[in-house]
């Protein structure tokens, strides 16, 4: 699929500093791009995956699901970022394990399974791309459990709230205590006594399914 002239700008700016001119002509040719409102779906868990996502705006968040479909955060992803999983997926023909949700309003490009091996031949910066994607998203899942067993709750939410305020580029955060519950891992009732804790400490402000982050509000 070959994408129009005001596209293939915007991959070139998105990507010049990452791969070589011929590889950005190659994707330009085989992948398409997907605009995503926030919080919708964008790979999700049992999907069978056909196309690698890369960002090309906007912030996305990666979830893993226990058997009774608690979500457990797993880290964030930015511009010029993919997600490791979804490339262990592609390489082994397997189906998600993980789910990707936009955080903000989000540009996807769509990148085809059976591609991948070809530039992982033919172009050492696509190589590099995903040798380091791997890297890093395994830092960042090891970070997370790293939270989970060594941090206390309030560290943890603390932690969270800033990953959240950095994602989204906003100090104002839209989003309530069981969806917090949910992403950390614990329950409402814990959140909520620590939340109004955060707030005695004038760490944040509490609306109606609103958080405002004092902190980077001033």
């Amino acid at each position: 699929m070959l994408l129009d002239t005001k596209s293939f700008t915007k991959i070139e700016s998105r990507f010049q500093n990452i791969f070589e001119p011929k590889l950005i002509i190659e994707l330009c040719q085989n992948s398409y791009l997907r605009e995503f409102e926030p919080d919708k779906t964008i790979v999700d868990i049992g999907t069978e995956i056909t196309h690698m996502p890369l960002v090309i705006s906007g912030s996305i968040k990666v979830l893993t699901e226990n058997e009774e479909g608690v979500e457990l955060l797993l880290y964030y992803l930015e511009l010029g970022e993919t997600c490791a999983v979804t490339l262990n997926c592609c390489s082994r023909k397997s189906k998600s394990s993980v789910r990707a949700i936009s955080e903000t309003d989000a540009e996807m490009l769509f990148v085809p399974v059976e591609r991948m091996d070809d530039w992982m031949v033919k172009f050492k910066s696509w190589r590099t791309y995903v040798l380091d994607s791997y890297n890093e998203r395994l830092n960042e899942m090891v970070k997370a459990i790293d939270n989970i067993v060594f941090h206390s709750l309030e560290e943890r939410l603390r932690m969270y709230i800033k990953d959240k305020v950095w994602a989204t580029k906003s100090a104002v955060l839209n989003i309530t205590h069981q969806d917090i519950a949910n992403e950390l891992y614990s329950s409402r009732v814990a959140i909520s006594r620590l939340m109004k804790k955060l707030e005695n400490d004038n760490f944040i402000e509490q609306q109606r399914n609103k958080i405002i982050v004092v902190e980077y509000n001033k």
